[in-house]
């Protein structure tokens, strides 16, 4: 194993929504690419917004994925001493000083916007270390803050954007410490990263900002600083940020679990936002990954400068989700290994009162030839529930729609007669195959001089209430005899 460590640090103020769970897989794809080390750290310092809730949705949502890492969970609040000891460090080697500003003052919006605007210097910033301790040693309140140099610049080179610089003029003198001593967010994540002998940090553009006070915070400890990715942005289609406010269960996880997708075609979607594999390193215009493919290809710098686009209409339950994730989802259900599907389409089963032991039993070849004619249309695995009920119940315990009733049912008086003629025909057949369906079917037509497609569109409402599905003569063999027989009896009923 390599020395290259990395981690994905999420707040438990919301569930893991689309953005992290992409931070959380290109760490995973790097770190397993390099035989590296994947750390999960829980950031739930914000008590007041920080939730058991939230970490079972990330924990669940990671789970689903198959973003198993290697350490942890850690929580960052069990380290809040060893932030609090940075700080004071921070303070006797002359990197802060206690702010002795009301609070009042400091939270008031005004002066912190004059002190901004006019560069306005902290009357405390230079208050000799005697005079500080002595009205510390008093009870008087304080913040603790960083010092900030007063000329220079801080820099580093990014993986994905390249060299940032930025003035230290432009950086605040950043609290590290709250007068109640609680560490905030740039010295917790600091501290932590050095005890985690965090190498590289791979996280979403809109941190840069907060890099470049970290990297101060790296040098006043002495410590060497990390290697950092930043990546862009995935906006929603008015391009504005991707959020769980604005956007709500949208842009959650495990939205897409309780959907039906399947795990690794949801990762292969995700590798796919805002990354592309160098050139050379697959087929041309290739989309459809495996983990293992995933895993050799990828590299931190086929991370994109742009920003992705989540491509979902709103308020439109035909495309609640980004049309490329429900297409790749698509393509796994009908291409993914039966093996691998099986296990995934039970549980729906099981959920919606379809599911019987036998299928896995005397009845499993029948089963699995069932599930290879319906994953041929299914979308998502709740399909095989929705649309594969008239396979799974013994009756007519199964919804008609509507309009394929009053489209192949209901289009020809004739068929009040010749769906009984056709039950009588199946239920008097000893070899009850494909070929010998559609012969019965056909011969029936000619007799009654109807065209075949008549029977054909009718018999499969009959016998499934839709109007679209598998191949008819590999469905009636599917549904069997019996059955078949009675619901052509049923359907006749219905013209």
């Amino acid at each position: 194993m390599s020395d290259i460590r990395v981690r994905f640090a999420p707040s438990p103020t919301g569930y893991l929504h689309v953005g992290g769970a992409r931070t959380a897989l290109f760490n995973w794809l790097f770190a397993r690419k390099v035989g590296g080390t994947f750390i999960l750290r829980i950031e739930d310092t914000d008590t007041e917004r920080s939730s058991e809730a939230m970490v079972r949705g990330i924990l669940e949502g990671m789970e689903w994925l198959g973003l198993h890492y290697d350490e942890g969970p850690f929580f960052q609040s069990n380290y809040a001493d060893k932030h609090r000891a940075a700080a004071y460090q921070l303070l006797e080697t002359g990197w802060a000083y206690r702010d002795f500003t009301p609070k009042q003052e400091r939270d008031d919006t005004n002066i912190k916007d004059q002190i901004a605007k006019e560069r306005v210097v902290n009357p405390f910033r230079d208050l000799p270390k005697i005079e500080s301790d002595a009205r510390a040693e008093t009870g008087e309140p304080f913040v603790i803050r960083f010092k900030v140099p007063a000329e220079g610049k801080t820099q580093f080179d990014d993986i994905v954007f390249g060299l940032q610089q930025r003035d230290y003029s432009d950086i605040e003198d950043l609290v590290l410490l709250r007068s109640d001593g609680h560490p905030l967010y740039n010295l917790s994540v600091v501290v932590d990263d050095i005890e985690m002998r965090i190498t590289h940090v791979v996280r979403g553009q809109d941190h840069i900002n907060n890099t470049h006070k970290q990297v101060l915070l790296y040098q006043a400890l002495g410590k060497p600083v990390p290697k950092f990715a930043h990546l862009p942005l995935i906006l929603a289609p008015d391009k504005s940020k991707l959020s769980k406010r604005k956007h709500g269960e949208i842009v959650s996880v495990t939205t897409y679990r309780d959907a039906g997708f399947i795990p690794d075609a949801f990762v292969n979607f995700l590798a796919l936002v805002g990354w592309a594999p160098e050139e050379g390193l697959a087929a041309k215009d290739q989309e459809i990954f495996s983990r293992e493919e995933l895993i050799r290809i990828f590299s931190l710098e086929g991370i994109h400068k742009s920003n992705a686009v989540f491509n979902f209409t709103e308020g439109d339950e035909r495309n609640w989700t980004d049309q490329k994730a429900l297409w790749m989802n698509f393509e796994y259900i009908k291409t993914w290994p039966l093996e691998n599907l099986l296990p995934l389409i039970q549980p729906e089963l099981q959920k919606a009162g379809l599911w019987r032991d036998e299928y896995f039993g005397e009845r499993k070849a029948w089963y699995e030839h069932t599930i290879t004619l319906l994953r041929e249309r299914a979308r998502t695995l709740l399909d095989f529930a929705k649309h594969g009920r008239p396979y799974f119940v013994a009756g007519l315990d199964f919804e008609f729609e509507d309009a394929a009733v009053k489209k192949n049912l209901q289009k020809d008086p004739a068929l009040k007669t010749l769906l009984p003629v056709l039950a009588e025909r199946f239920a008097a057949m000893a070899d009850f195959t494909h070929d010998a369906v559609e012969a019965a079917l056909r011969a029936v037509a000619e007799e009654n001089g109807v065209k075949a497609g008549l029977l054909i569109n009718a018999t499969r409402t009959a016998l499934t209430g839709q109007s679209v599905g598998p191949s008819l003569f590999e469905l009636v063999p599917a549904i069997g005899k019996q059955r078949a027989a009675e619901r052509l009896r049923h359907a006749a009923g219905l013209v």
